[in-house]
């Protein structure tokens, strides 16, 4: 069997186990295979957390990766995987630990990215390469795959099931007479977080100038509930904090039924995407071109190149491709008239969305 594919595959195994963002882009790239070939058979290596958001997408088989139990999560893939052989590995992450399980998977084709693009020695598990393109958006390279395949169209599409409990959650808590404006502050990365008082007087414009309903989301580290009740204790209207509060399903079911996302470079400012919410996404530490929010690149705030500039006296394209600025203070070169005015633009804009 050799690339590209001349009939549909039998069964292909994609291996993605993190993040939530890269989970978020790597479903376009399922969608796409589902369309072109209905009856090749799916199987998804993926992480505990990552399950929870998408485990429950029919005509995919699942095989779940705990790193919080490693090697006993080790054995029980292998557990899972015996005796079963692919006809093509999809190896979309560059770790150490995913090329580990990478060994597991039986199949005559391992699909990894090209040499100039793996890290962590991936290309080592691999023995077919996705072509080389420069400078691509994160979901651009993904399709890199089914490209190598022979799939010349995308699917851009998510479809991500949002089940009754979530959107009864959503209903809940979201003001339904008014606008909502999620504010997701922070990312995974510290460094990549926009400042408290930033945050809290966009949401202030918002409530006076808009009407809308504040809602905070994020996860249940320390970091993010002090950034939340910092954030609420610097505002004159009181905010709905979610913060902590959710879980995947529940989360995205909120950035469904809002009407405009703010959010660094982050998981939830993709999942936004997925479900056909706009984003006004706050970079300065990370290159949007790479990494922005897929179907929102009009309203991203960007200082990256005036950031690495500062930090390495180079523009952008003179320094390798997704280069971040992990210097303390960066982020504030967004200032709150960046996020007011990119705000003020969006609401302007008749509401036309199709959910994904």
């Amino acid at each position: 069997m050799t690339l590209p594919l001349t009939t549909p595959p039998e069964r292909i195994c994609l291996l993605r186990l993190s993040a939530v963002g890269d989970i978020s882009h790597t479903l376009p790239v399922v969608r796409t295979l589902q369309a072109r070939w209905p009856e090749t058979r799916l199987t998804w290596i993926i992480g505990k957390l990552e399950y929870s958001l998408v485990g429950d997408i029919p005509g995919i088989e699942f095989i779940i990766f705990d790193k919080a139990r490693r090697w006993h999560s080790l054995r029980e893939i292998k557990q899972a995987l015996t005796g079963r052989r692919f006809d093509v590995l999809l190896h979309m992450q560059m770790s150490l630990r995913a090329s580990l399980i990478s060994t597991l998977v039986r199949a005559p084709i391992k699909l990894g990215f090209d040499r100039k693009r793996a890290k962590d020695m991936q290309w080592l598990f691999t023995n077919h390469r996705i072509a080389y393109r420069p400078r691509q958006h994160v979901i651009d390279s993904f399709f890199g795959f089914t490209e190598a395949l022979g799939i010349d169209e995308r699917v851009l599409r998510w479809d991500i099931p949002i089940p009754d409990h979530a959107r009864a959650y959503a209903q809940t808590h979201l003001n339904h007479d008014k606008p909502v404006l999620v504010i997701s502050p922070c990312s995974s990365m510290a460094y990549r977080n926009w400042t408290v008082d930033g945050y809290a007087r966009v949401a202030d414009h918002a409530v006076t100038h808009h009407g809308v309903q504040v809602v905070l989301t994020g996860g249940p580290s320390r970091i993010e509930r002090e950034y939340g009740e910092a954030i609420t204790g610097r505002m004159h209207h009181a905010p709905t904090n979610l913060i902590g509060q959710t879980d995947l399903k529940q989360l995205l079911a909120v950035l469904q039924q809002a009407r405009v996302v703010i959010a660094p470079d982050s998981g939830p400012a993709h999942l936004a995407s997925a479900v056909g919410t706009p984003v006004i996404g706050l970079y300065a530490c990370t290159n949007p071109d790479r990494a922005r929010p897929y179907l929102s690149g009009e309203y991203v705030i960007n200082r990256y190149d005036e950031a690495v500039q500062a930090r390495y006296a180079k523009l952008p394209e003179q320094l390798p491709w997704g280069i971040r600025v992990k210097e303390p203070g960066t982020m504030e070169r967004i200032t709150v008239q960046d996020v007011t005015q990119a705000l003020d633009r969006l609401l302007a804009q008749p509401l036309t969305r199709s959910d994904n």
